[in-house]
This record gives C-alpha cells, structure tokens and sequence, in this order.
C-alpha cells in the first residue's frame, strides 16, 4: 500500500530531529533558513561523476537468491579433477574466451550485450548462509546478529535499507508510477523472512511495493492472477470524490501555514500529488496486465514465475518505475527448482532452475536493446554467493550428496549489462578450479557502489540511521573496468 511520510514521532527519515526543527527558528535570524538546513542532509551527493555516471534511469536486479553454481553455469572448468568438475558440457558463447555450459544456451547468443564478473569474491564473517550474505549483497553492510548457523532476527526498523529504497529516496520517479517494486516473493532463509528487503530506518515510506501473488512457489502460473486492488479506485469513491479529498486537505493546510512551512522540504505536497496521480492515471496498472503482450512474447521468456516476472520487470521499466527486484521464486534452503544445490543438482540445475534463468534473462536483455531501452536501464543477475569448486564437501555445516555443491563466497560470477556497461566483456578470472579470483577481486560492496553511480548517486553520500547517525550508502569502490 501507498504511505505518506512525514515527519516521525523522534526523527525524520533524513535523521533531522525535532529539536533541530526547533533549533531552526532560532537560527533564521542568522540567514540561515529551514531549506538551508535540510539541504545537506536530505540531496544526494552531486560531487561523483566520472564515465557511466547517472547513465541508469531504471534498474533491473534479478536476484538468484539461494547461490547458483558458477562451475555449472557460466564459469565451468576443463581439466580440472573429476570431483571439481563440471557433470555439464561446456558451450562456446558469443564473447570470445567465455564459456558457459549447456545450460545457457539462449544466453550464450546474446552475451555481446553484457558484462561477465567472474571475480565475486568476498570472506565470510558469519555470512557463510543465505540470510546474512543477502542482507550484505542487498544493503551494502553486515548484521551483528548472526547465530552458528547464520540466521538472523527478521527484519526491524534499525535495519540498513536495501539498494532500491535509497535510489527512490534520492532519485524517485518523476512520472506517476510505482517508484519500486519487489516481486514475485520475498527474500526467505527457512523462517526469516524479507531480510535485507525493506527501507529499514529509511521509513516504511520508502519499501518496495511488494507483488507477491497467491500461491506456492511451485505454483508456475501465478503472475497470471496478480491482483492490484490498492492502484484501484474503490467503487464507492469515484475520481471526482478523491479529488475533491485532495482539495480538501490543501484547505486544511493552508489554514496552518506555520505547520506547512516546517514540512515544506518534506515535499508533502508534491507526494501526496504522486500518489493521487499514480491511483487516477493508471498506468502502473496497465504495466502490470500481463495479457497486453503477444502469446509468443510471454512464450519466449517462459510461461512460469520468473520468466514472467522478467517480462513484468519490462514492462514496469517502460512505465517508468525506477527500481524492480525480482527474487528467484524459490526459497532459499529448499528443493525444486531452488540454487541451493547441496542434493540432486544435475536435475534441479538441467530441467528446473537453468531453463527458466536462460530464458527470462536472454528475451528480457533482448527486448530491452531492441527497444533501445538498455542503453537506460542497468540489469543485474547475481547470488549472493557460488557452490564449492568440490562436489560433495562440507564448507558450511551442511550435508552434501556427490551430486551435490556447497556454499562458495570466496568466488562466483555477475552478469550486468546496459547504462554504460561494456558489452562482449568479461571481468576478472578466477582461478583453474573456480575457487577465487586470480584477477580484479569485486566486493558485493562493489557492485552495489557501481549501481549507485550508474544512476548517478554517489557511492558515498550520507544516510542518517535510527540512531540518527551519519553513514555511506555503501562502502565500495564503482568498477571502473566495467563502464564503456
């Protein structure tokens, strides 16, 4: 649902508190003006630039929670022993010296529109499972709560915010659309559940619009019955009632000027504007119906949750929405269909999860550059870590098969493509059994510092936390070697 922000009851989400305000008045006699006081705290950085800055009006991250295996996707290895080996062939690609297995075969046809990392590289500390190593790739920071296994508590207020939520703080849309939308589940590790997901001391004002239609995760079919109740008008309010509602409150307000001074640099106005605008002109709406693209189209991506999802994820960027998530459709720590591999991954990988990955991502990069959309739009697929170089070993506590990989921090693979990224490119090398970078080390810090820059905020503009206390969006260099 839609929230309005405002001023919270002991901070605002840009940290200023209430005493500042009062300190304020005080301070007006010195030239020094509400606006003033609220700049330095509440804009984005315009001190970064460089290449590739501010290139991304959208972003796109398929996120593959759960760890897929770079040896069996796109980083296998030859001669290398058979318990590091690939059970999968290797294919050529279009990028010269890039191989991926058999798995990839659509996406092997269109990698000169993309960029290989194949340094992912961080060392665990208490993130060697699913829920803590999310919450770093997607805020950019560690949690202090982490239990032996890796667990942690689930999402509260005093969490860092994911990427999404600080790009459509600093840059939000400026059509009437859904500024961020997370789909078609939430982030999950057993029961911890959105981790990493939300705006945390942001404020709720700034989560993503989750779309989360019924239905179990082996449920292929449910992004057919997404409902979008909350962008309707109810029946029993017809558009000139809202409207009138509207005027109505801006009597109200300007009834109390001094109050409306004091949350003038909140944009209030302009917010609840948006939000009227996004339920009356329809257009998120008209994104999210589906049934508007040709048979064939939704055939191409693949008729089941994530490659419609992809498609989705189009549509939304076309509508203008700034930021889509959208999460590999199957829990972490789970069967079926599910990256994390420990059992059974030469059928999970062949005939479940690679099939729907080469298909959503090959027809998502391919109609975007066709429409000419990518040069706009930055589309990033990554995990939060790979599988063990060796089948069958334990590298985290957990059991494995023969057939089976563990978890792999130390080296795995991103694909990032468009906004300036280079296109037929591969970045860093690991090493001859895929067990860390020989080559360019990239931190998810990283990577997550070079899609703030690529839709132009600097790496390291300040955030106030819950404690109202200063802190970089992200502590991570932009890879320079990436950019066109």
């Amino acid at each position: 649902m839609l929230v309005i922000p405002g001023l919270a009851s002991r901070d605002t989400c840009d940290g200023v508190t209430r005493r500042d305000l009062l300190r304020v008045g005080g301070s007006a006699v010195l030239g020094l003006t509400l606006a003033d006081f609220f700049k330095p705290k509440s804009q984005a950085s315009e001190s970064a630039g460089g290449p590739g800055f501010g290139k991304a009006k959208s972003v796109i991250l398929l996120y593959l929670q759960g760890g897929p295996s770079h040896l069996d996707l796109w980083d296998p290895k030859d001669n290398v022993p058979e318990k590091n080996k690939s059970v999968f062939s290797a294919i050529e690609t279009k990028t010269v010296g890039a191989k991926f297995t058999e798995n990839l075969k659509r996406l092997a046809t269109v990698t000169d529109k993309l960029t290989l990392i194949r340094s992912m590289s961080y060392t665990p500390v208490g993130l060697f499972n699913h829920t803590a190593a999310i919450y770093q790739m997607l805020t950019g920071y560690t949690t202090d709560k982490v239990s032996a296994s890796g667990q942690l508590e689930p999402p509260t207020p005093k969490d860092f915010p994911n990427f999404g939520c600080n790009i459509i703080r600093l840059k939000p849309p400026t059509d009437p659309v859904l500024p961020f939308v997370m789909m078609p589940r939430p982030l999950q590790e057993s029961n911890v559940i959105g981790k990493g997901g939300t705006a945390g001391f942001l404020g709720k004002a700034y989560d993503p619009y989750t779309l989360y239609p019924a239905g179990d995760d082996m449920d292929m079919d449910k992004m057919s019955r997404i409902k979008t109740e909350d962008l309707q008008l109810r029946t029993d309010v017809p558009e000139v009632r809202l409207t009138r509602r509207a005027s109505l409150r801006e009597s109200i307000a300007e009834g109390m000027p001094e109050i409306e001074k004091a949350v003038a640099k909140h944009d209030l106005k302009d917010y609840y504007g948006k939000a009227l605008g996004l339920v009356l002109s329809g257009k998120t709406r008209e994104a999210f119906d589906l049934t508007k693209e040709k048979p064939e189209t939704r055939e191409r991506y693949g008729k089941n949750t994530f490659g419609q999802s992809c498609l989705l994820a189009k549509r939304l960027v076309e509508a203008g929405t700034r930021v889509v998530e959208v999460n590999w459709p199957k829990v972490a720590n789970s069967d079926n269909h599910s990256w994390d591999t420990h059992a059974g991954l030469s059928k999970r990988i062949k005939d479940q999860a690679a099939p729907m990955l080469d298909m959503g991502l090959t027809a998502l990069l391919t109609d975007l550059d066709e429409s000419g959309l990518l040069k706009e739009t930055l589309v990033i697929a990554v995990g939060e870590f790979g599988r063990s170089p060796q089948r069958g070993v334990s590298t985290s506590g957990n059991e494995n098969s023969d057939d089976g990989r563990d978890h792999w921090p130390y080296c795995y693979t991103a694909v990032i493509a468009g906004a300036g990224i280079k296109r037929g490119y591969v970045h860093g090398k690991s090493d001859k059994t895929g067990s860390a970078p020989l080559e360019s080390p990239v931190h998810p810090t990283d990577l997550l510092a070079t899609i703030y820059h690529s839709v132009g905020i600097a790496p390291d503009t300040i955030v106030y936390n819950h404690l109202n206390q200063p802190r970089e969006l992200v502590k991570g260099n932009v890879i320079s070697g990436i950019i066109g």
